[in-house]
Order: structure tokens, then sequence, then C-alpha cells
């Protein structure tokens, strides 16, 4: 409990150092240009991760290694791009549009296999429904077949059934109750 103490007090007065300093740089124009270009000189002693590769190294590096490389990264895209080199160029572009964090891709090696699988399976269960389902149900009604569907055709036509463009009308050339 007095660690999480001390902790909250030392963020607290970190918090207030910065907005200090904060409120100095604004206060003080030539200040912050001494404070930027100080800050690049440190930065580039302090850094020791080369822009040549950040492509192979990205997944392994730190959490801080990530952030320095993003500050010198800023740095350097002050500059003019022309000037830049390739390997800059190329590290400025995969940290901005890179297949890492949210952009990272999501199927792994072999998922294409397991997807593939799993359709299969799922077709196969319904095929296997769908078979087992057509042995156990009844048989068709005795309604279906085409000779009672004709004997419906000879009873509408005796009792004069829809006379006007139905199957008694004149001149009616369709099949009637016959769907086979």
């Amino acid at each position: 409990m007095q660690a999480a103490l001390r902790l909250a007090r030392h963020n607290a007065s970190l918090r207030s150092a910065t907005s200090v300093r904060c409120l100095a740089t604004t206060a003080n124009p030539s200040h912050v240009a001494s404070s930027s270009a100080s800050s690049s000189t440190s930065f580039s002693k302090a850094s020791i991760i080369p822009l040549s590769n950040v492509e192979a190294q990205w997944e392994k590096m730190s959490a801080e290694d990530k952030s320095t490389v993003h500050e010198q990264l800023e740095e350097v895209m002050k500059k003019d791009w022309k000037q830049l080199s390739l390997d800059e160029k190329k590290a400025a572009y995969y940290v901005a549009f890179g297949p890492h964090g949210p952009r990272a891709p999501v199927s792994k090696p072999g998922d294409a296999l397991k997807i593939f699988a799993g359709t299969a399976a799922a077709v196969g269960v319904a095929g296997i429904m769908y078979y087992l389902t057509r042995i156990f149900s009844p048989a068709p009604p005795r309604t279906i077949n085409k000779e009672w569907q004709e004997a419906s055709n000879e009873r509408a036509l005796e009792q004069k059934m829809n006379p006007i463009t139905g199957i008694a009308s004149e001149g009616y050339t369709g099949k009637g109750f016959v769907q086979k």
C-alpha cells in the first residue's frame, strides 16, 4: 500500500515538473530552439538502433526501443525527403504502414488448411443430415402421382372450374394440375 502511495506521489511530481517545463518553453521561445537542438544531439548519442533493418528487428524490439525509433524517424522526416536515404524511407514507411500492431495479419501458416477442413466437415455433416432425413421421412402423399393430377384435371373440366382463363376456358393449352 505504501509503495503504491509513493508511486502515485512520484507520478504526480513528474506531471507537475512536465507542466512547468511546458509553461517555461511557451514563455521563452529561444529555450524551445535550444531544447530541441539539445534533445536531437542527446537523442542521436543515446540511440543505438540503426534504421537500416527496422522491418526485421521490429517484432523483437522492446516498447522503449520502438518509441526511440519513432522519435528518430520524427527527426529524420523533418528533413527534405529527397535527402533521406533509402533505408530511412523504408523505415519510416514500415513504422507508419507496416504489418504490425492492429495491421498485423491475423492468419497463421496452415490456417487455410484448417478452414478448408472445417468447411468440408460442415458440408459433410449437412449431407449426412439430409440423407438421414430422406431415409426416415414418410413416403410422398398419394396426390403427387401423375394419375391423381390427371384425374384432378378431368374433375375440373366436369365442374367448369375457372371458365374465363383457367382449365375450363376455350382454347386452354396449359397442363392444368399436372406438374410432372
